[in-house]
């Protein structure tokens, strides 16, 4: 065992007695609001929440994006995200000025790939979506980004988000384990969503994780894979290919890079990895380093890979960097087992559905 690793888990064990705090804390707050002591507001509006029950990467983003691909054509969307580590407060609406310094990196993700979609972050949802629906009164339906434990707005459709590697019911409260619910809030979600399965996952083990989370009769309960695109070069959008002959630097500020380096490392010669902690901001400092490092890979093929995420913090660089190979690295989820049409049902009936009744 590592030792880092191993000492952090003692820690951890030691930090039990907050975990139970931590965890009595949202029982208590939960319960204020199941009993209607705490209200959640409800609006006349199709509002599909994305979240899930810990911290870290469940691949919400990508999730946000699916619908989004999957909506676009037919409806006005908006997202609305807390816009983590943004340098603003209170509302922003994305416009052609806008930078990840405004409304964070992932908000600005979506902003950079769905020119058409409206984009806004807020720390008070409540505020938000009213201002939404008056900045863009074409807008048929709002996508909360990371909203599933915020319950001030009640959404019409839940979908929760679990990592098959750490999934929630394997898990324990804050600072203990990851999570910052109760494991007994994924009775909230309409559908449930087990995330960065392994590719050739088989029915046993399917049955296996299904009878683990004991989905309720009205749950709806999916699989899915993480899907890789083409490298594109951070500035000219020139495309690349990942080969055996390739040596790679990959550079990441992501909550769980395990998935991306097994991917990049089965198809290059040789993968090294900088991983900074999630939504991290790099500094002109960061970039000197990363070159640095860069450099000292001897072998003439040589590039460098990012994350989308990651993108769109270092892009500020553009002009440092335009010159090097500095691939930025697509991703999506897929659906398993060929339920992707039933999710997509589920979706767009959700949105009918509210429309015929309004």
């Amino acid at each position: 065992m590592n030792f880092n690793t191993g000492w952090m888990k003692i820690v951890r064990l030691l930090l039990i007695p907050f975990a139970l705090f931590y965890g009595l804390a949202v029982k208590i707050r939960n319960w204020l609001y199941n009993k209607s002591i705490i209200r959640s507001s409800r609006f006349n509006f199709p509002i599909i929440a994305v979240g899930n029950l810990s911290v870290g990467g469940t691949g919400k983003s990508p999730m946000v994006e699916y619908l989004i691909r999957l909506l676009i054509a037919e409806y006005k969307i908006a997202t609305l995200s807390r816009g983590y580590k943004r340098k603003t407060r209170g509302y922003v609406l994305a416009d052609e000025k806008t930078t990840a310094i405004d409304i964070g990196d992932e908000p600005m993700q979506f902003h950079n790939k769905f020119p058409g979609v409206t984009v806004t972050v807020c720390e008070e949802r409540v505020f938000a979506v009213p201002q939404i629906l008056y900045d863009k009164p074409a807008t048929d339906v709002i996508i909360l980004d990371d909203a599933f434990q915020h319950r001030q707005v009640e959404a019409g459709l839940n979908i929760l988000l679990t990592d098959y590697s750490t999934p929630f019911y394997k898990d324990f409260f804050l600072p203990t384990g990851n999570l910052r619910d109760a494991k007994s809030s994924y009775k909230r979600a309409n559908i449930i969503v087990v995330t960065k399965c392994p590719e050739r996952i088989n029915s046993e083990e399917k049955a296996r994780v299904t009878g683990k989370i004991n989905a309720l009769p009205e749950q709806r309960l999916f699989f899915t894979g993480i899907k890789y695109g083409a490298p594109y070069h951070l500035v000219t959008k020139q495309a690349a290919v990942l080969n055996d002959q390739t040596d790679v630097l990959l550079v990441c500020g992501i909550a769980n890079p395990k998935p991306l380096k097994a991917f990049v490392k089965a198809r290059v010669h040789e993968l090294s990895v900088l991983h900074y902690r999630d939504h991290y901001i790099f500094t002109i400092d960061d970039l000197r380093h990363i070159k640095k490092q860069f450099d000292s890979i001897a072998s003439s093929q040589k590039i460098m890979i990012v994350t989308e995420k990651d993108a769109v913090r270092l892009i500020k660089f553009q002009a440092e960097l335009k010159d090097m190979p500095v691939y930025v690295l697509p991703i999506e989820p897929y659906f398993l087992f060929n339920e992707s049409e039933e999710f997509n049902y589920l979706v767009k009936k959700f949105i009918k559905d509210f429309n015929v009744k309004s």
